[in-house]
């Protein structure tokens, strides 16, 4: 028998990392990485449909289930949110607004920390500094929605702060140089309408709805930077900057006006609610969704929140809703939806023509 005959029928042993892991384990930071670069190329399709390219035929079927994940999970984080409008309302009717708001993001980034101490070591500086941006559009729109909330109904200040789905698109044409089409301009006309008959008092509007009317640019801002730059950092890691940005800019404001601590039961229960529920989780949910779906799709999937809000609103704050106010919210919400109908259509036409 010649040596290479022999050679052939010794059998194979493995040594070292990969043999220890197994065939199978060893596939699996490969696979996690093929993962994760199909979920980035998927979100730059979205974005190149939303901007009315034609789509690249990559990762789409196998990256489904994982989108349709991100759409419900996203989609009730926006009823939690919906939920918070009336929670919130009581607590800062007790606590002063930059005090709660110190403690609801100062809980949320300990405990996000306690759990994975390193997430934000191993974002790096460029992770450090995006998520740091994000959270100061997060922490400028909870600002003024907590304060617009102190003189305006949950049902109202809820459906103003849905305007960000208008305001998003827009943003994203004049930051991006993406195009916005004539419907896009047309929802910001019956928004304003709707925004009208939800809350002009004579000449001019309410201070609490121009707060809130702010806070949704505001969060429009967030949204657009989050679609762009959540793909390409660790979504928990990017969470915690986010959250601790808000913490310590709400943190310095309240030390020239008092940091004071939650009074009563209930405010803590508000701030265990909001603090954990609404911000730690929501918001680790909100990064990874959007690293599977553009800033547009997100947007459109968050217009249920202002819905929640009226419900939360209706039933356990006893707010009224007139024939005014309701019609005020149905062109609010209508607007939300023709903002992306033309992009959503463009989408649904362009992979027709891939199939």
């Amino acid at each position: 028998m010649t040596r290479r005959a022999r050679d052939k029928r010794r059998p194979i042993t493995r040594r070292g990392p990969v043999a220890a892991r197994g065939p199978v384990a060893a596939r699996g930071p490969v696979a996690a990485r093929g993962l994760v670069s199909a979920a980035r190329r998927l979100a730059a399709d979205d974005r190149e449909l939303a901007a009315g390219a034609a789509p690249s035929d990559r990762a789409r079927s196998s990256l489904r289930g994982s989108t349709t994940a991100a759409v419900l999970a996203l989609l009730a984080t926006t009823a939690v949110w919906g939920s918070t409008f009336v929670v919130v309302k009581d607590a800062v009717a007790r606590m002063p607004v930059m005090p709660f708001l110190a403690w609801r993001f100062g809980i949320a980034t300990v405990a996000m920390l306690v759990l994975r101490p390193r997430a934000v070591a191993r974002l790096g500086p460029a992770g450090r500094r995006d998520g740091a941006l994000l959270g100061l559009a997060l922490g400028a729109g909870y600002v003024l929605q907590t304060y617009g909330l102190q003189s305006t109904p949950a049902t109202v200040s809820g459906f103003v702060t849905g305007m960000f789905v208008v305001f998003t698109p827009l943003l994203a044409g004049l930051l991006l140089h993406r195009r916005v089409g004539a419907s896009a301009w047309f929802a910001v006309v019956v928004a304003t309408v709707g925004l009208a008959l939800l809350s002009l008092h004579g000449i001019a509007l309410g201070g609490g709805v121009t707060l809130t009317l702010l806070c949704a640019v505001a969060f429009a801002f967030h949204i657009v930077g989050l679609g762009e730059w959540s793909a390409s950092y660790d979504p928990y890691g990017l969470a915690v900057v986010q959250l601790a940005t808000v913490a310590v800019g709400c943190s310095i404001v309240s030390a020239f006006t008092g940091l004071s601590v939650p009074p009563d039961a209930g405010v803590w229960g508000a701030l265990a609610l909001t603090a954990l529920a609404a911000t730690a989780v929501a918001f680790v949910v909100q990064t990874w969704a959007q690293s599977l779906l553009s800033a547009t799709r997100a947007a459109v999937i968050m217009i249920m929140e202002p819905v929640f809000a009226a419900v939360f609103g209706a039933v356990f704050a006893g707010d009224s809703l007139s024939g005014r106010s309701l019609a005020g919210g149905a062109l609010v919400l209508v607007a939300m939806l023709l903002v992306e109908a033309g992009p959503l259509s463009m989408t649904s036409r362009a992979r027709d023509q891939v199939r």
